[in-house]
């Protein structure tokens, strides 16, 4: 495939794919006709109709799923980007936004809400993830500078620890609020509301946004240290400009949605085999590519069965088989 049509392709899925999600659910009592007037009525309608006065179709559409498709779309966008800019800092393709300890941070500062009540969940799991990412930061810190294998490792060590402290709170916790914990850890969306929503776009957005004005410099850093130097850019500095929003997008995310692996590795690879590895393209792309993978696999999860699957296990699930295929089928390097 061309890289233009690709790139067109890829900033047109998610127009319909918004639009069609929201006639997915299980609630079997609006039909696909009712969700279908209720959407056109306002301009195509001569007369409010039963179904524009239908409060239950009101509800479904607008307080139920809505929200959620907004909230999939952003998560999705939020850790294809973290990804596809952590990845350009780190010059290593198996880096994603969990790599530094995020995950972990989150998921210890959920249990630890879930279990104590001692402050909320979505603020907890996003405390604990920014202090995981900082903790790993200034431990790879060594004479004013952060090399790449250095903050990896830290990372590895930080996730650890985090871990093992999740597993103690697992351990003493009554098995009510461990089976909240597990099913929050395995990454979900089945109680997205406005309110989540509300709570997760503000650093979800802030940290986006500063990412696409920033990416140019991720080509940069991409080609080391040393030619970062040579154009006159402080490398440190410039890393921290990058790590700084990467992790405020995943964490926001995470706070909401609970622990999604596979998306913020897999999509950026899709992308660079499909567009190139130039992160001026590749990461608004990513975005566009992200939100529409995690929003369609959570269409999938709502109708997979009849009951809610957490959203965790699609995204391995389907972008694993679908990551090995695009594998197999193309060999475009990352680098620049």
């Amino acid at each position: 495939m061309q890289p233009r049509l690709a790139l067109f392709l890829i900033y047109l899925i998610p127009v319909p794919l918004l639009i069609g999600s929201l006639f997915i659910g299980p609630a079997d009592t609006v039909s696909t006709k009712e969700v279908l007037a209720w959407l056109t009525g306002p301009w195509f309608a001569p007369t409010p109709s039963a179904v524009l006065d239908s409060g239950l179709v009101r509800t479904i559409i607008w307080d139920v799923r809505l929200p959620r498709v907004i909230l999939a779309f952003l998560v999705g966008a939020a850790l294809s980007g973290s990804g596809t800019a952590l990845q350009a800092l780190f010059r290593n393709p198996l880096v994603d936004p969990y790599l530094l300890g995020l995950s972990s941070g989150s998921a210890f500062g959920a249990a630890l809400a879930l279990a104590t009540s001692w402050m909320p969940l979505q603020v907890s799991a996003f405390s604990f993830g920014m202090a995981a990412v900082g903790a790993s930061y200034f431990l790879a810190r060594t004479r004013k500078s952060v090399t790449v294998i250095s903050l990896i490792l830290s990372g590895i060590i930080v996730s650890g620890i985090f871990t093992s402290l999740l597993t103690i709170v697992q351990f003493l916790t009554d098995p009510f609020r461990l089976q909240t914990i597990v099913h929050w850890t395995m990454g979900n969306l089945h109680n997205a509301s406005w309110a989540k929503l509300n709570s997760s776009a503000p650093g979800t957005l802030a940290g986006l946004v500063w990412l696409l004005l920033f990416r140019w410099r991720m080509n940069v850093l991409a080609l080391g240290d040393e030619e970062t130097r040579a154009v006159g850019l402080n490398p440190e500095h410039q890393k921290l400009l990058v790590l700084i929003p990467a992790t405020l997008a995943a964490s926001a995310s995470v706070a909401v949605a609970g622990v999604i692996g596979l998306v913020g590795l897999v999509v950026p690879h899709m992308t660079r085999m499909l567009i190139g590895p130039d992160n001026t393209r590749t990461l608004p792309a990513s975005l566009a590519l992200g939100g529409s993978f995690l929003l369609l696999v959570d269409d999938c999860s709502r109708v997979a069965a009849s009951f809610e699957v957490p959203i965790g296990i699609f995204t391995t699930l389907i972008g694993g088989p679908f990551f090995i295929f695009l594998l197999r089928r193309s060999r475009v390097g990352w680098e620049i």
